[in-house]
């Protein structure tokens, strides 16, 4: 499989008219289809600190639904997928059918966890500051002597709790998710979670990939069963890093929104440096396509 072209022309938000809108996220726009479907959409809108850029990355949508496709084949055999395997364009009028062609997954409505399966393989972001301060991840001990980007010893896992729109995902230690789904889900949780990354980390390294951490979701359908559901493994749920350039001690060039968070650190608002709050300065054409070349890169690396 090689990636296909996107489509030059962004869509910030889609609007169709034949299905009811459930909600709209950061980057998804959810239709009920029926009582047991939903169609996901996958704009081109890009969210940073958890504030949605007011301009598009043009293909991005398209990009992180061959990824994440891409992916759920990969993963086959480990735990059911919210995958219906029926065409988008069937459910939608149309006059409607561009918006959803390449960019949307028609898939089973599902009953929610409220947790973010978190697995690590290396520290980074908030897992590097957590361990200065208590050489532990969300509770997880870790051994002293690890450095920014450092390989952990194993696969860790450290969830967190799902947020409100516009609201910072909270990490929370595991004993904490047998509080809020029960000691069996949480384990059958963690434990699949780890072998999805592990199954994952190892198929990109033979890319020329390392993902240094993911996050998974789950619900349950009618029957109770477990399946992975949202997007999986996308550089907006994952950190990507080039394996020929890792070097431990430094954050890694990556594959995913880093460019654009390093663009936004400097960025100003009103004269003003930006406060990672609405408004969100207005992103330039070169921020925007080096936005999207390193979301191209990550996809044709795969997949080639």
């Amino acid at each position: 499989m090689t990636a296909a072209s996107p489509n030059t022309s962004a869509l910030h938000t889609s609007s169709l008219q034949s299905l009811p809108l459930l909600a709209r996220g950061k980057v998804r726009d959810n239709y009920a289809v029926g009582n047991d479907r939903i169609l996901m959409v996958a704009s081109d809108r890009i969210s940073a600190f958890d504030v949605i850029m007011g301009e598009p990355i043009p293909g991005k949508g398209e990009l992180l639904t061959q990824m994440a496709l891409w992916w759920f084949e990969q993963l086959k055999g480990i735990v059911p997928n919210h995958l219906t395997g029926d065409a988008p364009e069937s459910v939608v009028s149309a006059d409607e059918v561009a918006q959803v062609t390449g960019r949307s997954m028609l898939v089973k409505r599902l009953k929610p966890i409220p947790v973010e399966a978190v697995v690590r393989g290396y520290l980074a972001g908030s897992g590097w500051k957590e361990y200065q301060e208590s050489r532990s991840v969300c509770g997880v001990p870790l051994p002293e002597g690890l450095n920014n980007a450092s390989k952990l010893p194993h696969s860790i896992y450290t969830p967190a709790a799902k947020a409100e729109m516009g609201e910072h995902d909270e990490n929370i230690t595991f004993e904490r998710t047998v509080e809020m789904i029960g000691l069996d889900l949480a384990e059958k949780i963690r434990g699949i979670s780890i072998q999805l990354y592990e199954r994952a980390a190892a198929i990109a390294l033979k890319k020329g990939i390392i993902i240094a951490d993911t996050k998974f979701e789950f619900g349950l359908d009618d029957a109770g069963e477990l399946v992975l559901m949202d997007e999986v493994l996308t550089p907006d749920s994952s950190r990507y890093w080039p394996a020929d350039s890792y070097q431990e001690g430094i954050n890694p060039p990556s594959f995913d929104k880093q460019f654009l968070r390093d663009w936004l650190e400097q960025a100003e608002v009103d004269g003003k440096p930006w406060s990672k709050s609405p408004p969100a300065p207005v992103l330039p054409s070169d921020v925007i396509a080096g936005t999207a070349a390193k979301y191209r890169e990550a996809m044709e690396r795969l997949t080639a």
